[in-house]
């Protein structure tokens, strides 16, 4: 069992002012694997008042001076990648081959997007009427990020904070910070001065709410549930900081009767099944024209028939289990009141798969006739779960999709471009995926509604860390 108790605060490796300690859980062998001290409010101050330190000098570094230390940390997270994908296994259970291909992959895909983003960011600009405009580091900024996607999400709140010249206290998920120890390890690798970065393990209610209400703190930014992200902005309202926020989804996939049955079903089933169902745009609502609702069930219940889950450190496309006992117990409710409110289960069900009696593996579950109003068409699952229902006419479709408080994607199968463009006009989305088409790196990614504010990623990534100040001169 590893012993991952310290934080890294200043530039060191310190022991935890708070006793409190938590075990790391194997979600595919209910196996302890690692110890975390979870952080209190004294951990936390002792962390902001180093990055307020810090910040008084490194808000004042050139572009250049950060592009050097984000070019050294990519050399470093490219020579542990291997490292990062096997623990990311290990804490989360996402199969190796999708830890290596996905998991650890954007960690290097976000970097060098961000590098390239930097040097084309103006920190000084001169608007239509003359007037001159600053962009400048916003100050502290708390950082606070999920299990599901976790160094995609540590790297789009750490890489931006660090490049515009802000400093930053991370709290990642409890249930997976093994991987956000090792960043602190390449990030005290690269060089970047102390107090600059720290790291800080913790409990939501404690440790991330201490930073939400820390005066010293200019900017909190939190990837996770609408729940928390509601209880963020209220903590951080008493100081007027600035709160970015990535939340829940419940993302619609219209597909309409001009598609290839066969290849857009398929996608859709396999899009969802992707770590284990734990991603917060996976197109869980499959919307599907009436025309064609019925060989769309079959085809899905045929590739969901196909779906395997196993062992995660075993290379494959097959399915992993999901991250905790706490998110096992909140999909098999799901999927039971999706049985009980009398959608037809085609794929699936509640219990564990057959002959896994350990892991908190769960089976990947298709339903037909899902009606808008049920339970498992409006929450957010986050498992490996699909709700189809059938739609008669395009208006009808946009009238389903957007028939939600979350706003986070929005799918679109279709050979109609004009259809798709009119469409996706329609939809109150953040982010509108036609055919397939996956996100590009330094693609803004946020959304609607209930699903937060702001955005990640690229140009606006780094502009959300920064603030304007005018020059006016006579």
């Amino acid at each position: 069992m590893q012993d991952a108790t310290k934080f890294y605060i200043d530039g060191q490796w310190v022991t935890p002012l708070s006793s409190e300690r938590m075990e790391v859980i194997n979600p595919a062998t209910e196996g302890v694997i690692a110890k975390i001290a979870l952080g209190n409010e004294d951990d936390i101050n002792r962390a902001v008042a180093a990055a307020k330190r810090a910040f008084e000098t490194y808000s004042q570094t050139s572009l250049d001076d950060r592009l050097a230390l984000l070019e050294k940390l990519l050399l470093i997270y490219k020579r542990r990648y291997d490292e990062i994908a096997a623990t990311i296994t290990a804490e989360l259970g996402a199969p190796i081959t999708m830890s290596r291909e996905q998991q650890a992959d954007v960690g290097v895909s976000h970097l060098e997007d961000f590098i390239t983003a930097l040097k084309k960011l103006k920190t000084r600009d001169t608007l239509y009427n003359g007037e001159t405009l600053l962009r400048e580091p916003i100050g502290v900024c708390g950082l606070i990020t999920p299990w599901n996607w976790p160094i995609n999400q540590i790297v789009l709140k750490v890489i931006p904070a660090l490049a515009t010249g802000c400093t930053c206290v991370l709290k990642p998920s409890e249930f997976t910070p093994l991987n956000a120890i090792l960043y602190a390890e390449m990030i005290d690798e690269a060089g970047f001065p102390a107090g600059t970065f720290n790291l800080v393990n913790g409990a939501g209610p404690v440790a991330g709410s201490a930073m939400s209400k820390h005066p010293d703190i200019a900017m909190m930014s939190f990837t996770g549930s609408t729940r928390a992200g509601k209880a963020i902005t209220r903590d951080a309202a008493e100081n007027v900081k600035r709160v970015t926020l990535e939340l829940g989804g419940k993302s619609p996939n219209i597909v309409f009767d001009d598609v290839d049955i066969k290849d857009r079903i398929t996608y859709s089933v396999l899009d969802v099944f992707n770590n284990s169902g734990q991603t917060c745009d996976a197109p869980t609502r499959m919307l599907v024209q009436k025309s064609i609702y019925d060989d769309a069930v079959a085809m899905a219940k045929q590739v969901g028939d196909t779906a395997r889950v196993g062992d995660p450190t075993l290379e494959g496309d097959h399915i992993g289990p999901l991250v905790s006992h706490i998110q096992f117990d909140r999909v098999q409710s799901l999927i039971k009141a999706g049985i009980d409110e009398g959608a037809t289960l085609l794929v699936g069900g509640t219990g564990k798969p057959d002959g896994i009696n350990e892991g908190y593996f769960t089976k990947p579950t298709i339903f037909a006739d899902v009606s808008p109003d049920m339970r498992i068409a409006r929450e957010e699952i986050f498992g490996p779960v699909i709700c189809m229902i059938p739609f008669e006419t395009e208006e009808d479709a946009i009238a389903m999709a957007n028939d939600t408080p979350y706003g986070l994607a929005a799918y679109i199968q279709t050979t109609d471009d004009a259809k798709a463009e009119r469409v996706a006009s329609k939809l109150r989305a953040g982010m509108i995926r036609i055919n397939g088409a996956f996100p590009r790196p330094g693609s803004p990614f946020g959304g609607y509604k209930q699903s937060g504010n702001g955005r990640e990623g690229g140009l606006f990534g780094l502009e959300d860390f920064m603030e304007i100040k005018m020059i006016h001169r006579p």
